[in-house]
């Protein structure tokens, strides 16, 4: 009796400028390839899924050879939006992030690290060191930037609530590593904050971290290096 052996080659997609993973990705797809794509070009098609494998993994049974993930702000949201949404539905969501400069890539980390300045600049529009820039990625006509529009959308698409109001607000702070977020939600239904408390310390891929009195709380310096979400 002869065992036949099938393979499923899946590509990862990592790349700054998205015009190649639009060149690129549907020629792997039609070589019998799965691609999993980190740029911005896919998210939006109604036909790609959009996946944080914590929050939404059955939308990975829908896809016709390209699954995309998520920007970087928005995958972390999602995990304790998804939490509090499951049992209290969600009706109002304002984010405010704190990106950190590796968000922008090596250019951005060295204008961070070199101090850079005016001409020196390799990344940013103005320094970053000593600076908060509330500018990512490009401004568009109804005034949000591209980064906050995306995390908007994103999040939508995610949790499938395609009307859900939705403000965002991103600036680039002078941090290396980790990106931080203050998610200010509104409810459908009245809520137990200690039982909020246990539904983050419950859901998979988060660390509650809150002892106010002990200054016990998220920090960059403390979650980088680590996969989890650490939330309070």
């Amino acid at each position: 009796m002869k065992t036949h052996l099938i393979c499923t080659l899946i590509m990862l997609f990592s790349v700054l400028d998205g015009s190649v993973s639009e060149k690129y990705a549907p020629i792997a797809v039609s070589k019998g390839c799965i691609v999993i794509d980190n740029s911005s070009v896919f998210r939006m098609y109604p036909e790609v899924p959009l996946v944080v494998p914590e929050v939404n993994p059955e939308d990975i049974l829908t896809h016709n050879g390209i699954i995309a993930n998520p920007n970087c702000s928005t995958i972390q949201a999602m995990l304790p939006l998804k939490a509090i949404d499951n049992k209290y539905h969600i009706k109002r969501i304002v984010y405010s992030t704190y990106q950190a400069a590796s968000g922008a890539g090596r250019l951005g980390i060295e204008d961070l690290e070199t101090k850079a300045d005016g001409d020196d600049l390799k990344k940013f529009p103005c320094s970053i060191y000593n600076n908060c820039i509330p500018h990512i990625d490009v401004f568009m006509e109804h005034g949000y930037t591209k980064e906050e529009y995306k995390m908007i959308e994103e999040t939508r698409k995610i949790l499938h609530r395609p009307d859900l109001a939705i403000t965002a607000t991103a600036v680039r702070v002078p941090v290396s590593n980790c990106h931080g977020e203050s998610i200010n939600v509104e409810l459908e239904k009245d809520f137990d904050i200690y039982d909020i408390r246990l539904l983050l310390e419950n859901f998979p891929g988060m660390i509650v971290v809150d002892n106010p009195e002990k200054n016990f709380y998220p920090l960059a310096s403390k979650a980088n290096g680590n996969d989890e979400v650490f939330v309070r």
